[in-house]
């Protein structure tokens, strides 16, 4: 890990959470930031394809040790996903597992009631953290940490301020990962939180509620949650108060009802 996070602070290329599971010799390798008002977490990099999708999952659940790492600022071991309590996370459990998911052991990102995001390592067959790999993984989260909060965008690059990409630490944030963490010039999950605020506005409830609707939409209809934002956004699906949770898009032919509840874009009419 060492070697590792020597090559990130020079500014080395490539893929660093395939690098990181190599080093921390774990199945996969997620890191996600918090985003937002409703600190929602966006995917920075992913490492192997069922990282990515067990991220998604919590995601789209809003629960898992992911979410509990973040909530309560302290790592979350469970490197034996068979021995945790079915009622512990009674909708993530079954799904992880058909993911082929042994285990998952979550780190939170932050300092006090600071929370930057969490670092999610997937561990192997042998449903074991070992102590050498989980100090290596809280010594990569604090490093993580260290580089999100006392860098800007010039500092994390390791740039001199004129962009004479001077890669020594030495920055406007101190010692950095260098491009290991360049953020994303865009949100993975731009439709979600446009939707959460559609429907915010068709219930009248906080955003937080709003969200939580969608997930139980997402949940009880069995799909992507990114996939029901979609629809949402595209006005294919509506959120009202009535005992019926949403309804389709009218024949209208606007996707929504003339109850005027929705939000409202400039120029085109209900949102």
């Amino acid at each position: 890990m060492a070697d590792v996070l020597r090559s990130l602070r020079l500014g080395g290329r490539g893929d660093p959470a395939r690098a990181c599971a190599l080093a921390l010799g774990a199945e996969g390798v997620a890191l996600s930031l918090l985003v937002g008002n409703g600190r929602m977490a966006e995917p920075l990099w992913c490492h192997p394809e069922v990282s990515a999708r067990f991220e998604e999952l919590q995601f789209t659940l809003g629960e898992g040790p992911g979410p509990d790492a973040v909530r309560t600022g302290s790592p979350v071991m469970e490197p034996d996903l068979d021995r945790v309590r079915p009622d512990r996370w009674p909708a993530l459990l079954p799904p992880a597992r058909d993911l082929g998911v042994h285990g998952v052991c979550c780190f939170p990102l932050g300092i006090g009631a600071i929370r930057v995001g969490v670092l999610t390592v997937l561990c192997d067959g042998d449903r074991t953290m070992s102590v050498q790999q989980s100090a290596d993984a809280t010594a990569l989260a604090a490093a993580l940490t260290g580089a999100l909060l006392n860098g800007d965008g010039r500092g994390q690059r390791g740039e001199d301020g004129n962009g004479n990409g001077d890669r020594s630490g030495s920055g406007n944030g101190g010692p950095v990962l260098g491009l290991f963490l360049d953020r994303p010039t865009g949100l993975h999950r731009a439709a979600v939180h446009q939707a959460t605020g559609m429907i915010s506005v068709q219930l009248g409830v906080t955003m937080e509620e709003a969200l939580l609707r969608l997930r139980a939409h997402a949940y009880g209809s069995e799909r992507p949650l990114g996939e029901v934002a979609d629809d949402v956004v595209a006005r294919r699906l509506r959120f009202n108060n009535s005992d019926d949770t949403t309804n389709n898009a009218s024949d209208n032919g606007d996707g929504f009802d003339d109850d005027m509840n929705g939000p409202y874009s400039p120029g085109d009419g209900k949102g």
